[in-house]
């Protein structure tokens, strides 16, 4: 993996696809909560496996993933349930200055380069920037 900065950007390379019943917006659960759920995979780039050592166990996993599909950033947003524009750092939007979208899904099995997750609120085909262990003693305050 190649990390750094060049002339202010950041270089990040997705370590996989998300895999989803849902193809497009419409329709795409807003967040896990509401996903009801919904099943799809996490299809990681073979050279990932060994890092899934461990993993299988925890009952949930963070997804950082990249909304490739995103309107661009907008810094007042009408979010999803509300009727009035808010400041986008006060809401969930997609349209971010760098559109990082973050999930806490239900960790299936995990078989190969393939984890299996439920809740899910991805669009088939998302980039998927990293995996972590959900821990309540640390995440859940």
């Amino acid at each position: 993996m190649v990390r750094g900065s060049v002339a202010g950007r950041v270089i990040l390379r997705p370590i996989g696809v998300a895999r989803s019943p849902f193809l497009e917006q419409e329709g795409t659960p807003i967040q896990p909560v509401y996903a009801e759920g919904a099943v799809g995979t996490i299809e990681l780039a073979p050279e990932y496996v060994p890092a899934l050592a461990d993993l299988e166990g925890f009952e949930r996993i963070w997804v950082l993933w990249l909304a490739d599909r995103a309107r661009a950033y907008r810094p007042l947003v009408v979010p999803y349930r509300d009727d009035r524009p808010r400041g986008l750092f006060a809401t969930r939007s997609s349209s971010r200055p760098n559109p990082i979208g973050l999930s806490c899904l239900r960790l299936g099995a995990i078989r190969g380069s393939t984890l299996e997750v439920a809740d899910l609120d991805l669009l088939d085909g998302t980039p998927v920037l990293d995996l972590k262990p959900y821990v309540p003693a640390f995440d859940a305050f």
